[in-house]
């Protein structure tokens, strides 16, 4: 997939599911299902409850998107 039309959307970590799968709210109030990618496995970011994250979503299907940035901080 070509990842130069892919949305950016931030939102905050809900629920932990698993095979390292999250339950994310985005800013909107919309909740979607988020995966680590390969580099943030690699990395093994813990990714807990309350986490602010940056999804990367396609435009094709908005009910799922990848967690490419963890900040445990408030400056997303």
């Amino acid at each position: 997939m070509a990842r130069e039309n892919a949305i950016h959307v931030a939102g905050i970590v809900v629920e932990a599911l698993p095979n390292r799968t999250y339950q994310v709210e985005l800013i909107n109030g919309h909740r979607v299902l988020a995966f680590l990618t390969r580099r943030e496995r690699a990395s093994f970011a813990q990714v807990a409850t309350g986490d602010r994250v940056m999804l990367e979503m396609s435009p094709y299907d908005l009910s799922e998107g990848r967690i490419i940035l963890e900040k445990k901080d408030s400056g997303i």
